[in-house]
């Protein structure tokens, strides 16, 4: 009896603590007059049941006249950016102050996780600087070949399986294809995907994306208790994922290197600057000293690693997507399918570069998609200094994050009007000019955006020119209705398979 009155007494002392706590830790932006919906104890503006997106969407939703909106992960603040004018100053008018993505990582246990997509700070500006230079559109013409020889190949792949069966999975085929591309143009490696679906390169790249090594709440407490996190030695990426892609690299290295084999591929690129910290060709003089360093081979590997991972799967989701609104928008479909055949017949039935850049209805096709399906929802950034909001008297302090809700901003209706339609109208010349500079946020923006935006809209590109000229697409009666997304990826990603009727122009 006497520990249970203990048990009881410590109950009801810690119960108006607790609460005390939280009620002060909740208070942070009202103090500040930042508009704020209430949080709930203990976890704060989170949607536990769906996710960082969730959170964010319902967050923006409650926006005011004010830049942003204040929310709490847990007990952390966070300001989720509601005005594109304050989404600009944080991207790229101040983004000294947002740098950022806050994304914590630790090499020594994840080796892969010193890539460019999580470094921060002087790591992420150095690495940079010596990667832009293999995404330029001369390497892109350069490459441009080898995607298309990799898309013959996928058409013939689909003309062998329409002799037995009208109704395709079209969302792993297009995955198949993509994983083919990123291991030619990054590794060399001819990984044939397309005649094996099981190949390594393909499970252990599907292994990554959709068997995760933890659930989005643990990522959560990963972020926010990153000492903790590597105490207990917890990962970002599966330990088997990492040694496939840590072996695959090494192979590739020692064998370009022993036999002195030059591609001029993303490999090619990256092995020269672990030898000799530049590019061959590219103008070094006016950088900083800092920067002209070698790159380490987990360096090398981690940035084959984040090119294959993001060239694979956000192009193969974007064709997916892409493909189910052309269904069932046959006008549409239509419409971009004679803009490839007049701009073919223009060049003799030849799909060059130039080609592809003259179909601008295809390529506003593409966004379009990207404007209804955002493939990184939410953008993350953090302040690394205090900063003060353009015409607000309130400090964002260092270390806070600051969301920008992508996914909202493309589907709110005083930016894109009717925002469920599809509408590839919206990206014409004319309409953009109309909309705010910041509006369409699918790569990002500012000196942070998306480094391989160029690549993954060829491929993209690429793709869905060679099928729309030789192939027709409907829904079928196993096509998703309604399309859900995926909870366990951090990209939108379509849930399931994708079921469409194919038709042999």
């Amino acid at each position: 009896m006497e520990v249970l009155a203990v048990i009881l007494l410590l109950v009801i002392l810690l119960t108006p603590v607790t609460y005390l706590f939280f009620k002060r830790k909740y208070s942070y932006w009202r103090d500040r007059g930042v508009p704020c919906p209430e949080p709930k104890i203990p976890y704060g503006s989170l949607q536990i049941s769906g996710g960082l997106q969730d959170t964010i969407d319902k967050l923006y939703k409650s926006k005011t006249n004010f830049p942003f909106v204040g929310g709490y992960m847990f007990t952390t603040p966070a300001a989720v950016a509601t005005d594109l004018d304050f989404i600009k100053d944080v991207l790229i008018r101040d983004f000294n102050y947002f740098t950022d993505h806050g994304i914590p990582h630790n090499e020594e246990i994840d080796s892969l996780s010193a890539n460019l997509f999580v470094l921060d700070g002087q790591k992420w500006r150095t690495l940079r600087t010596k990667l832009s230079p293999t995404f330029t559109s001369g390497r892109m013409k350069f490459m441009f070949p080898t995607v298309v020889e990799v898309a013959d190949r996928f058409i013939e792949t689909l003309s062998e399986l329409l002799k037995t069966q009208k109704t395709l999975e079209v969302k792993d085929l297009l995955a198949r294809f993509t994983t083919d591309v990123i291991g030619t143009c990054a590794f060399g490696i001819e990984c044939n995907s397309l005649k094996d679906p099981d190949t390594e390169f393909r499970r252990f790249g599907r292994k990554h994306i959709e068997e995760p090594p933890h659930g989005p709440f643990v990522f959560g407490l990963m972020n926010m208790l990153p000492t903790i996190s590597d105490m207990l030695g917890l990962v970002r990426t599966r330990r088997d994922v990492t040694k496939f892609f840590m072996d695959i690299v090494r192979e590739t290295v020692d064998y370009r290197e022993k036999n002195n084999i030059r591609r001029n591929d993303f490999m090619d690129l990256l092995i020269q600057l672990k030898n000799h910290a530049k590019i061959e060709g590219e103008d070094h003089e006016t950088v900083d000293s800092k920067i002209i360093k070698n790159l380490t081979f987990n360096e090398l590997a981690s940035q084959a690693f984040i090119f294959y991972i993001g060239g694979f799967e956000t192009s193969s989701s974007t064709l997916t997507l892409t493909l189910y609104e052309l269904a069932k928008h046959q006008d549409i479909q239509d419409k971009c399918r004679a803009e490839v055949n007049l701009v073919l017949e223009k060049y003799n039935g030849k799909l060059s570069y130039e080609a592809m850049n003259e179909m601008h209805y295809v390529e506003q096709t593409v966004l379009e998609t990207l404007r209804k399906y955002p493939i990184l929802p939410v953008l993350l950034r953090k302040c690394i200094k205090d900063y003060q909001v353009r015409g607000t008297n309130v400090i964002i302090e260092k270390g806070t994050p600051v969301h920008i809700p992508t996914y909202a901003i493309h589907h709110d209706p005083e930016i894109y009007p009717d925002p469920e339609k599809f509408d590839p109208d919206r990206f014409s010349p004319e309409n953009v000019k109309l909309r705010h500079s910041v509006a369409f946020l699918s790569f990002g923006d500012g000196p942070r955006n998306c480094i391989g935006l160029r690549f993954g809209k060829m491929q993209s590109r690429i793709a869905l020119i060679m099928l729309l000229k030789n192939y027709r697409f409907k829904l079928s009666s196993k096509s998703p209705n309604p399309l859900a997304f995926s909870k366990k990826s951090f990209i939108l990603a379509p849930e399931g398979g994708m079921h469409l009727d194919i038709e042999k122009l």
